[in-house]
């Protein structure tokens, strides 16, 4: 009982941090993100130890499952903590990094051809999400690389309207357009 409520406790502990999102990056302080990754291993080990009860390949399944979900926790606490893009492909990788490790760990109880067709189905699905993440990287790079090509331009144009200007209007024109354009130079 006690392990049942300890489980549902971290659960929703989690999940109000899961669900702060990306706008909620850094809303939060250290201490409550620090209790919160220790709610994601308690639930970790709780989910761990309910495994014991199970035999052969299901409690290989249920510690497989366990591991991912504590892995997609903290990726998803990660980025829900900064916000960053790179924590947020963490958080895809994780996932799809999960959901291959236990559907491989269920093709077990399968032999022969059916279990080699579960393998390459997980393998494929995988491989499939991973490209899918690396297409992603690449438009969001495309994206970012013409929208910094756009507000360099966006910045010359002003900055030459600027130069017909002299003393602190100039000065200030330049600064304005620096701002507003996002040079640093």
């Amino acid at each position: 009982m006690k392990t049942s409520k300890l489980l549902s406790q971290s659960l929703v502990a989690i999940a109000a941090v899961c669900c702060l999102g990306a706008a909620q990056a850094n809303n939060f302080s250290k201490s409550a993100y620090d209790g919160a990754k220790k709610d994601i291993e308690t639930t970790y080990k709780a989910e761990k130890d309910s495994c014991d009860k199970l035999s052969a390949n299901a409690k290989d399944i249920c510690v497989e499952q366990a591991k991912a979900n504590e892995k997609v926790a903290k990726a998803r606490l990660e980025y829900n903590y900064t916000g960053k893009p790179t924590d947020e492909a963490k958080l895809t990788e994780a996932q799809y990094d999960g959901r291959y490790d236990v559907a491989k760990e269920k093709c077990d109880d399968l032999s022969g051809n059916a279990k080699d067709v579960c393998v390459k189905e997980a393998k494929a699905a995988h491989d499939s999400a991973k490209a899918d993440l690396k297409a992603h990287k690449k438009i969001v790079n495309a994206e970012q690389d013409a929208i910094d090509t756009k507000m360099t331009a966006e910045y010359k144009v002003a900055k030459e309207k600027c130069d017909g200007l002299s003393g602190d209007a100039k000065d200030t024109c330049v600064a304005s357009a620096k701002a507003r354009y996002n040079q640093s130079w």
